[in-house]
């Protein structure tokens, strides 16, 4: 385990990258200002916690979650690819949840800490998935904000495409004192009512029952207000956002979640779900979620060339 680095503050850390073990699982824990902490698994790059300096863990993470590698882990934000849900014929969210991936940069300044973790193809995914590719996730911390940038490579002769998501959890203290600003207007396809298509004509979302939705073209950011646990969500070039709740029922019959564990989170997930992406042969795509706790206006453009 890395020692952290102190600066010439009394009583201040700066930022600094670790390796711990999480739930008994190989994992990195990257230290922000102020205090904030984020954990990422080298299990399918999943981000476990995000810690803001006022103490709160923003993300869900079950406490039925199993880290053995059989499933993927319930919480946190998995990485869902090359295939979102039951999109295909690949397994349900597709195959890097639960695959290693290795630690490729680390990063540290005054006022933010990086990582970045990728996974290539082997001959276990080109028997499900025949084609060669390489995945980077960048996870960038700082004080208030979580930045996620996925890389999508195709080093490979031939096109090929692909739906996913960033499957971010975020931890409330009661889902149905929430609400979601930013999706008005719309076109939504309602899984729970059958994949009807839907267009959002409310200011704002509250959750009062399942709710399974993908929010198409959103280009606006969204806002989720739960009391004084505000939290800004912008992505750029994820062109879905899915919303998410199994709510009581579907929850009780998830093995790995808590009875009451639809109550605490809320699925807000950067997506490509409606239109997969087609990354022509030796070309990239980037896709980028950012999270802001307390932030109230419009998020910028994170800077993942930061040295």
């Amino acid at each position: 385990m890395s020692v952290p680095i102190y600066t010439s503050f009394p009583n201040r850390m700066k930022p600094s990258i670790e390796d711990i073990e999480f739930h008994g699982i190989s994992a990195l824990r990257l230290n922000g200002p102020r205090g904030s902490s984020v954990v990422v698994a080298r299990q399918g790059a999943q981000v476990l916690s995000w810690i803001t300096p006022d103490g709160r863990e923003r993300l869900f993470l079950s406490d039925k979650a199993v880290f053995d590698g059989s499933v993927a882990i319930r919480g946190g934000i998995p990485v869902c690819w090359p295939q979102f849900a039951g999109l295909g014929d690949l397994p349900k969210h597709g195959f890097v949840r639960t695959r290693a991936w290795q630690v490729t940069a680390r990063r540290q300044g005054d006022d933010y800490a990086l990582a970045t973790l990728s996974i290539e193809d082997d001959a276990e995914t080109r028997a499900l998935w025949p084609h060669a590719f390489r995945l980077e996730l960048t996870v960038m911390l700082e004080a208030d904000r979580l930045d996620l940038e996925l890389c999508v490579v195709n080093p490979g002769g031939a096109d090929f495409s692909f739906t996913g998501a960033l499957h971010t959890y975020l931890r409330v203290v009661q889902v149905e004192d929430v609400a979601l600003e930013g999706l008005y207007g719309h076109d939504y396809r309602d899984a729970a009512q059958g994949d009807k298509v839907v267009r959002d004509t409310g200011t704002e979302l509250t959750i009062d029952r399942e709710t399974d939705r993908v929010y198409r073209r959103v280009r606006r950011p969204q806002l989720l207000k739960a009391g004084n646990l505000s939290l800004g969500i912008q992505s750029q070039d994820f062109t879905d956002v899915v919303v998410w709740n199994p709510w009581v029922d579907k929850c009780a019959a998830l093995a790995d979640m808590p009875a009451d564990g639809w109550r605490h989170m809320l699925c807000v997930e950067a997506a490509v779900a409606d239109t997969p992406v087609v990354v022509p042969a030796g070309e990239e795509w980037y896709g980028r979620q950012t999270l802001v706790a307390g932030y109230l206006t419009l998020l910028f453009v994170p800077d993942f060339t930061r040295a």
